[in-house]
């Protein structure tokens, strides 16, 4: 069940450049929302919501952190609130990730913007989890030493070198398979990046999980806006990113288009 309402920001930083970070203080949301899950965020002067997702969840204090880039005018309008303003959330919304038993090994995989969706689920795995992220470049790496406080294994690539292993995510989890094997992969990222991982995870017998990033309109369901084409039952059909996801079994989705 998600629930709107306007909530007061209680911190706020610049995660990387054009990266900001902020938490939001609505405890019955932060009672509802699962690893994996997103928010639709109103921008002042514009219809359409924004839709980003959660990336952490504190219960205890009632809390829901965002951590997004700005990519347009709305985000843009987004960022420039501040600690004590109010900010107009619908969430939580979509299907979150599925989090395996306490005995078992996960491969949290984000690339780019993409990664902020695998803290919450990393920390459900603490140190039965290794988390692989990739940026272009190190100056807009971002939630490494989150990770590490979760206490997982912390794999950082880099396009240029700059910063960690030089190379794709996909580079760092072949290299990371050759000696270990987790129960399950959950990845958000770049459709290609998805793909390349999908196609690692299957030569190895691993089920994974992954988490579209997709245009949305409504983020209930309502609209056409976000359909992407699924396989059940052997059937084609299409779904919603936002109600049906946007995490999906891996089997289930069509990476190519």
């Amino acid at each position: 069940m998600y629930r709107q309402g306007k909530y007061p920001i209680t911190q706020k930083c610049a995660a990387a450049k054009g990266i900001f970070d902020i938490t939001v203080k609505c405890p019955e949301i932060a009672a509802e929302a699962e690893a994996g899950q997103f928010a639709q965020i109103a921008a002042e002067g514009f219809f359409l919501r924004r839709p980003i997702s959660i990336c952490d969840i504190d219960r205890t204090n009632g809390t829901i952190r965002f951590v997004f880039e700005v990519r347009g005018k709305g985000t843009e309008k987004i960022s420039e609130l501040n600690k004590g303003d109010m900010i107009d959330i619908i969430a939580p919304l979509g299907k979150g990730f599925k989090a395996l038993g306490s005995d078992k090994k996960a491969v949290c995989i984000g690339g780019g913007i993409g990664t902020p969706p695998m803290l919450g689920i990393a920390k459900k795995y603490g140190k039965r989890a290794a988390v692989i992220s990739g940026f272009r470049t190190s100056s807009i790496a971002i939630l490494q030493e989150d990770f590490k406080a979760a206490g997982a294994e912390t794999i950082l690539c880099t396009d240029d070198g700059s910063a960690g292993v030089h190379g794709f995510v996909t580079d760092a989890l072949k290299s990371y398979l050759k000696s270990a094997k987790p129960d399950i992969i959950y990845a958000c990222g770049p459709m290609p990046m998805l793909k390349g991982i999908v196609d690692i995870a299957e030569k190895y017998g691993i089920e994974t999980q992954v988490s579209l990033e997709q245009r949305m309109a409504c983020g209930v369901g309502a609209c056409l806006g976000c359909v992407c084409r699924t396989v059940k039952d052997g059937k084609e059909i299409y779904s919603h990113v936002c109600k049906d996801g946007p995490v999906f079994d891996s089997k289930e989705v069509d990476l190519n288009g």
